[in-house]
């Protein structure tokens, strides 16, 4: 009764962290798109000054302004756009640290407007998925390392398909894999989102094979 209860509370207070990490990155990309709006807005006004450069000449300032303009327009297309504000903010947040760490990433999302799960809950899965993928490239060296996440609709349900690179040293333990090197914390995320998918009626099918390890995660729209 005592571990149960334990691991309840243990339970609420990681989701609520998470929750808060959740609510922190959404500010974060509400932000950048704030800017990106801003941008637009002053587009007129860009024009303008590269006319002004060329018209007097100043070939070496109007190459610096366009570089400039060039590299804030970069930061913005980088961003994933999958129609979910909340869910752009944890894929870009996870996948700009998985490919800071040298890990080759390759993403497509695409999110209906109308979901039955809630954005919270599927950013916890999204978010678990992702984290345990980089934990698993991370024991393998770079150039080994791949995460390929999709997220989708497919019929009647919301599709979320993530492969990794993993060093193979992975055990079934019940209807999930453990790897033999792997951390409490990476335990926890797998419970984690078998408990949310459980709770909205959908499904997790796990497949390791040689050098690779993918979830799919299947949710009723």
């Amino acid at each position: 009764m005592i571990k149960k209860l334990i691991s309840i509370l243990l339970d609420k207070r990681i989701s609520a962290y998470q929750n808060d990490l959740l609510l922190k990155h959404y500010d974060e990309v509400q932000h950048i798109y704030t800017q990106m709006r801003g941008w637009r807005h002053d587009y007129h006004n860009h024009i303008q000054a590269m006319k002004a450069f060329m018209a007097l000449g100043q070939d070496a300032e109007h190459r610096e302004y366009l570089n400039m303009l060039d590299a804030d327009l970069a930061s913005v297309d980088t961003l994933i756009k999958s129609g979910n504000v909340m869910v752009d903010a944890i894929l870009n947040s996870k996948l700009s640290l998985a490919a800071s760490k040298q890990i080759d990433v390759n993403a497509k999302a695409a999110v209906p407007k109308e979901l039955k799960i809630s954005e919270i809950d599927l950013c916890v899965i999204i978010g678990n998925l992702l984290d345990n993928a980089m934990e698993a490239c991370m024991k393998l060296p770079s150039e080994a390392r791949f995460i390929r996440f999709y997220i989708g609709r497919h019929k009647e349900m919301l599709y979320i398909s993530v492969s990794n690179a993993t060093d193979s040293n992975l055990i079934r333990a019940g209807r999930s894999f453990l790897s033999t090197k792997g951390s409490a914390s990476h335990g926890f995320g797998l419970l984690r989102i078998d408990r949310i998918t459980e709770k909205y009626g959908g499904f997790v099918n796990r497949q390791s094979e040689e050098g690779a390890f993918a979830t799919e995660v299947m949710l009723p729209l």
